[in-house]
């Protein structure tokens, strides 16, 4: 397996959640982690190994509205869990168009579950390998109550899109 790292300032990921007066939006930079695949032309070589690690720290998840910065990072007690990590195990091909089915694990605020969804892979070059993908989670999966601030009721679906790019290591 070849390994890439991931590119911090270069991956993304952004999260939308709805509430009952508006929808609140975040974005931020700095994932970070590795992916180890064998690539085969413009695709992943069917059927062989994959392994990779993505985290993100907590604290880099704002809104950019300081009351909702400050009860995100109460409730997602970022000092006891300052991390949000994900790993994969499994990548089965879709289609031959670069979509692909992708099964692993996703730790958050002390709870870990199994989670599959789908992503586009996309071999840039030689050198970088680009996955982009969307999930919706339900918050009260990981032990997280959806907030009430006065009159501002928040859904417990957050739709989360990621954008991971990754360069290969020099051995």
């Amino acid at each position: 397996m070849t390994r890439h790292r991931i590119v911090p300032e270069r991956s993304r990921l952004w999260a939308d959640a709805r509430s009952s007066l508006h929808p609140i939006h975040l974005e931020t930079a700095g994932l970070t982690g590795y992916l180890e695949v064998e690539v085969e032309g413009s695709r992943l070589k069917p059927d062989a190994a994959v392994s990779a690690q993505v985290e993100l720290e907590a604290g880099r998840l704002r809104t950019g509205t300081e009351l909702y910065d400050h009860e995100l990072e109460h409730r997602l007690e970022i000092e006891r869990y300052p991390r949000i990590q994900g790993t994969v195990d499994e990548v089965r091909s879709l289609d031959s168009g670069g979509r692909y089915l992708v099964r692993g694990e996703l730790s958050f605020h002390g709870v870990t579950r199994r989670v599959s969804g789908e992503v586009t892979i996309r071999i840039a070059d030689d050198q970088t390998i680009e996955v982009e993908g969307e999930k919706e989670f339900d918050m009260r999966d990981y032990g997280l109550d959806p907030p009430r601030l006065l009159m501002l009721r928040v859904y417990p679906e957050i739709r989360v899109r990621a954008r991971v790019v990754a360069e290969r290591v020099r051995e």
